[in-house]
């Protein structure tokens, strides 16, 4: 293959290549942004009015109908769907998956807006939201104080602008505590002794409670901006306002009304149960049930960007925490991290890879020996250093399901570097020479490799065009397996000819010595390595260090005598029943009965199961299921 033959030409270049690969995807994989299941567009759009104090019949009459008849008349809408309680109206508004949200969202908004025109002039401000799974909480941070709470809730709120700051981060919510407001709360039989209005005191304080600008003003050479600071700074200054002065009488609100500098009503509540407390080793121990208490606390819900990495963000806000300046006696508790679970599986799935990666080092031991499993197992992390450079580059974040279909592939990941490397050895025991080897083997059996590769490749493909947000959901899994199956192929018939020109060896061959410089570099190189492994996942580094030695000696005791005992007798034995077995089926002398009757079965099996497969497939689509499965069991 004309690919081939420039890799060989350019070897030098493949290697550095080789090397580039590596680095980067073991730097796209701890870059890469990860998370605990894919980012995916729900086509929803919620419509949420308030409309106090009105009952659900006039919530549905008056605004959730106008609603509904402004917005239907919108292109792609799948369904409609409402709901009207004692002052809210809700309408879910999904469309069809083809249909852009952003385009959606304008033209809902656009349609919100001409239909409120037509609702009560006490309804709200309509909400347009768009349902998010990258909206949910990543993390909830408690606090919990002996003062006040109150005092507490201004803490929260210095902390949540602390938090913001951090570029991961969407938006905090803060949760629970108490708010302070300037409560006013005017006597209505003063308000008739005066004979004045409710009206009077809002207006009064509304026009008093305001900066006015002034101008500008010049002096000598200077300018300088003119304004009336008017702006209320203590609850104390509303009580001497002026409502009124009839008669240069004046009316003050303290004469109308009692000032005072109260609480919001609570909208919101927030509580702790503590069923564990950490001890000074750093260990939980659980409480005991007189232990047991419930906290009110103020709770932070920290939401980040999508597509943000939140191992990141989760280590960026716990640094903000360990800073922040908590007064005297704050406690916080964080709980609902989904860090720790987007830890735990990736490790698992890690630790999951790793085995699986062994378990096919070991067979291909047993069938290759150690030298041509070696060549053909790098082609494994070769080839998923690729899908990572590639994952990121489009823009995906790493979530499970991409990290289960890597699973997945890991044994087909194998499958082109072995044809291509056994076809490279056959040509070398011809007398060849390395790199002749390796041009004359890769070229011979590549095109079919490719289509192998293609066919795949091909019954994967459909599956990226499943419609729905499940087809949306599972479309990771093909992807996946297409692009890493594509970076095998690279690597098979670009990577893998040019290593195994450098590396290859006959069994009686002797291999040259290794230079003192190369021994300390490979040396350094595996140190190197299980640090960055043991830094990365110490389990990893574990399964490792147990399994590596653990297969060499299998292989040496174990694996080498069996697998050589099977070339030389086993294999022979089988391929030749094999090759009895093949005559026998494709004879065709008809002379005996016996082939006759055989082969007669055979193609009549053959048709009569194809006869009921489509009777059944055309019964059970008019008669259900059940019932096309009594013809399509035989058939099968």
């Amino acid at each position: 293959m004309r690919i081939t033959d420039l890799a060989i030409q350019y070897r030098t270049s493949i290697l550095v290549l080789t090397a580039l690969l590596t680095f980067g995807g073991i730097l796209s994989y701890k870059t890469i942004p990860k998370e605990a299941q894919p980012s995916i567009e729900i086509p929803q759009i919620v419509v949420t009015t308030v409309y106090p104090g009105a009952s659900p019949d006039d919530i549905e009459s008056l605004v959730t109908q106008r609603i509904e008849q402004e917005v239907q008349g919108i292109n792609g809408i799948k369904e409609i769907r409402s709901s009207s309680t004692e002052g809210v109206s809700t309408v879910i508004v999904e469309f069809d998956p083809d249909v852009s949200i952003d385009d959606a969202f304008q033209k809902m908004r656009d349609k919100v807006d001409i239909a409120k025109a037509e609702l009560p002039t006490e309804t709200e401000e309509p909400l347009v939201s768009e349902i998010d799974t990258q909206q949910m909480p990543i993390m909830t941070i408690n606090l919990a104080a002996g003062y006040s709470l109150a005092r507490l809730k201004e803490v929260a709120e210095d902390l949540r602008d602390e938090i913001e700051t951090i570029p991961s981060v969407l938006n905090v919510d803060v949760i629970g505590g108490l708010e302070r407001e300037v409560q006013i709360n005017v006597d209505l039989n003063a308000l008739k002794a005066y004979n004045l209005t409710f009206s009077d005191v809002v207006k009064t304080i509304q026009e008093e409670n305001t900066n006015i600008p002034g101008g500008s003003i010049d002096v000598d050479r200077a300018n300088y901006l003119v304004r009336v600071n008017g702006e209320i700074e203590t609850p104390d200054e509303l009580n001497n306002l002026v409502v009124k002065a009839p008669g240069d009488m004046p009316i003050y609100v303290r004469d109308l009304a009692d000032v005072k500098f109260g609480f919001k009503d609570r909208s919101s509540y927030s509580r702790l149960e503590v069923y564990q407390q950490e001890n000074e080793e750093g260990e939980f121990e659980p409480l005991s049930d007189e232990e047991l208490s419930t906290l009110q606390v103020v709770s932070l819900s920290v939401k980040k960007r999508s597509g943000a990495n939140i191992l990141d963000t989760v280590a960026n806000i716990d640094e903000t925490m360990e800073t922040f300046p908590f007064p005297a006696g704050t406690e916080y508790v964080i709980t609902g991290d989904m860090s720790v679970y987007v830890k735990t599986m990736l490790k698992d799935l890690e630790n999951n890879i790793i085995s699986g990666l062994i378990f096919v080092v070991a067979v291909l031991l047993f069938f290759l020996g150690v030298r041509n499993a070696f060549l053909v197992g790098i082609a494994i992390p070769l080839s998923m250093f690729i899908s990572f450079i590639l994952f990121q580059t489009l823009g995906y974040t790493l979530n499970f399901i991409i990290l289960f279909s890597l699973i997945i592939a890991l044994g087909m990941l194998v499958d082109n570097a072995i044809v291509i490397i056994e076809n490279i050895y056959r040509y070398r025991e011809m007398g060849h020479s390395r790199f002749e080897s390796a041009r004359l083997g890769t070229g011979e059996v590549g095109a079919a490799v490719v289509a192998s590769t293609a066919t795949t490749v091909a019954a994967f493909a459909p599956m990226l065009f499943w419609p729905g947000l499940i087809g949306e959901f599972m479309s990771y899994l093909p992807l996946t397996l297409i692009v890493t199956l594509i970076s095998s192929l690279f690597v098979a018939i670009v990577i893998n000819p040019v290593i195994t020109g450098i590396f290859a060896r006959l069994e009686n061959e002797e291999s040259p010595p290794m230079r003192r410089a190369s021994r300390i570099a490979a040396t350094v190189l595996v140190i190197l390595t299980g640090v960055v492994i043991g830094i990365a996942n110490w389990k990893t580094l574990v399964v490792l260090g147990v399994s590596i030695p653990t297969l060499m000696i299998l292989h040496r005791r174990v694996f080498k005598p069996i697998g050589d005992r099977f070339v030389a007798t086993g294999l022979p034995r089988l391929m030749s029943r094999y090759r009895a077995f093949l005559e026998w089926m494709l004879h065709r002398d008809y002379s005996a009965k016996r082939s006759m009757l055989r082969n007669t079965f055979a193609l009549g099996s053959f048709t009569l199961g194809v006869l009921l497969l489509t009777l059944g497939a055309i019964v059970g689509a008019l008669a259900g299921d059940l019932a096309g499965q009594i013809l399509l069991v035989p058939g099968g």
